[in-house]
């Protein structure tokens, strides 16, 4: 089955070229296009997609209120791309619940390969601005959660998470099974109140799990 997309921006020519590059790849349909925020979050909602592609500066509601709408309404994944390597953008599209952040200079391959990892349920962020989010989110336990609610088992699993591993990934290392390991990420974001992966690498180092470089 192909993945759907939902396209949110403003201008139609960048539109026209994303649905061109996806269109191009066998599992990838685009079902859908929205020239603003409102308009994303109304498409969203009722065409339910795998993935939203979504633009930060659109007229109206811009991309980061859409974001945090779609989130708030149980939505699809977010996908945000935009041309602004900005810190305020980045960290308030992750906040927000956005499920991977890219910046437009990338190349077609990238586009593919996030939309298919976003839909896959894992978080997905720009090489560039990695670094950026890890030194940023390294106060420890400044939100709150208590850390001794996770298992053993669920702390190693968060710790992997962390590092960027997926669920195969986690189970060569922990000797389990993938639907094990899913299990474990389920429960893990539950008891950290992360909505998906890449709010769990937040929270992981500023829980201080994890520390930058460690």
């Amino acid at each position: 089955m192909s993945l759907t997309v939902l396209l949110a921006d403003d201008h139609q020519l960048v539109r026209t070229g994303f649905r061109v590059i996806l269109e191009m790849e066998d599992d990838i349909t685009v079902v859908g296009e929205a020239a603003d925020g409102a308009g994303a979050v109304e498409m969203a909602l009722r065409l339910r997609p795998d993935v939203v592609l979504m633009d930060v500066e659109m007229p109206g509601v811009d991309g980061l209120e859409a974001t945090r709408r779609i989130a708030a309404e149980g939505g699809p994944s977010v996908l945000i791309l935009t041309t602004f390597d900005r810190d305020d953008y980045l960290f308030a599209a992750l906040r927000a619940g956005a499920s991977g952040f890219l910046l437009k200079n990338g190349t077609p391959e990238a586009l593919t390969e996030a939309v298919r990892v976003v839909a896959a349920g894992e978080a997905l962020l720009a090489p560039a601005v990695t670094r950026r989010v890890i030194s940023t989110f390294t106060t420890p336990n400044a939100t709150g959660v208590r850390l001794d609610q996770l298992t053993p088992r669920e702390h190693e699993v968060l710790v992997l998470l962390a590092g960027g591993a997926t669920n195969a990934e986690i189970a060569t290392t922990l000797r389990l099974g993938e639907t094990t390991v899913k299990t474990h990420v389920s429960r893990v974001l539950m008891k950290i109140g992360a909505r998906d992966r890449t709010q769990a690498v937040v929270l992981a180092y500023e829980l201080g799990v994890v520390r930058p470089g460690g």
